[in-house]
């Protein structure tokens, strides 16, 4: 492995791994749909102003929009609402580590909605492994090593939330010839809509105005959301899908660390037990395919089918690669 690709993985999982700490940190001054909110619209701006200066603009049409809708509900919203609300309470750690666990629900969508006729040993294995996994992250005998039972179902539902939005992005907007740079930007100018017509519901709570809360929102929309997208396309395009799947593993490590580092979580066995559980479940659901070539064409970045790309709370592109059926995390 070069330098330069070493490098960007670095980066790239230090990143998406801080993602669950700056969640933390966010909290003691904003509310979850305030966070939210603040982090969609900026790292929607980063990504539409880059990708305008490139000259690309975004689709038309009340169907793609349609699916960008729902993608940016599973992929965007819903989860990443539920996080910071599980934050509140719970651990970054173990928030981490259970949002390690998507391709479980993955597998379990793509076969609700056809994309998957059967479920091979291996994939079965991964599931079971992946579920014991999480159930050691709960134990629901001990929360207290963990956080409330009410962060840990705020995890599990995320979790699974984002495991859906893979297998209905790979459904519905994959392969469609729209840039994946577009396609990130409007599931984030979708997901930003959204979230403002939830705001006077859910958002109305008076701002405790921190420098550190301040500070975290702005790196988690701007840094974590929007250049951490960028940087993820380049890794995929510059070194490959494989490369780049390995984020899912390194940023796991990192979120646990700075969790324990810097906010001075305590993780009991069982995260740890579960934690190694998880990684193996998702080496296992893992397929490998075929690689192809990536390459960009005059309107924009553009990857060829059969790659890989990891998935991640912080991560817009998660979904939009090739023509996957299940993301290989």
């Amino acid at each position: 492995m070069s330098r330069a690709t070493s490098t960007r993985l670095a980066a790239l999982s230090l990143v998406w791994g801080s993602v669950f700490l700056w969640i933390k940190i966010a909290g003691y001054g904003f509310s979850p749909v305030q966070m939210v909110l603040i982090r969609l619209a900026l790292g929607a701006a980063v990504i539409l102003a880059i990708g305008y200066a490139k000259g690309l603009r975004l689709p038309k049409g009340a169907a793609i929009w349609g699916h960008l809708t729902v993608a940016a509900l599973l992929g965007n919203a819903v989860p990443w609402t539920l996080y910071a609300e599980g934050e509140v309470a719970g651990s970054s750690g173990v928030a981490a580590v259970v949002n390690g666990s998507a391709p479980i629900w993955t597998l379990a969508t793509a076969l609700l909605l056809g994309q998957e006729k059967r479920i091979s040993g291996r994939a079965a294995g991964g599931v079971l492994v992946g579920l014991g996994g999480t159930a050691l992250i709960a134990s629901p005998w001990n929360s207290g090593s963990t956080g409330s039972g009410w962060s840990i179902l705020c995890f599990v539902l995320g979790s699974i939330s984002f495991g859906a939005s893979f297998a209905y992005t790979g459904r519905f907007l994959v392969g469609r010839g729209v840039p994946p740079l577009v396609l990130a930007g409007g599931q984030l100018g979708a997901a930003t809509l959204l979230l403002l017509a939830a705001f006077p519901f859910l958002g109305l709570r008076a701002v405790t105005w921190r420098a550190d809360s301040v500070i975290a929102v702005l790196v988690l929309g701007v840094v974590c959301t929007g250049f951490a997208a960028l940087l993820n396309f380049e890794l995929i395009f510059k070194d490959g899908p494989t490369v780049a799947s390995t984020v899912t593993y390194l940023m796991t490590a990192v979120a646990v660390v700075l969790g324990a580092l810097v906010l001075h979580e305590p993780l009991g066995w069982t995260v740890w037990l579960g934690a190694v559980a998880v990684l193996a479940a998702t080496g296992l659901l893992r397929r490998r395919g075929p690689q192809h070539a990536v390459h960009s064409t005059g309107r924009g970045p553009v990857v060829a089918s059969k790659t890989e790309t990891p998935g991640i709370d912080g991560g817009v592109a998660r979904g939009f690669r090739g023509r996957t059926r299940i993301p290989r995390e």
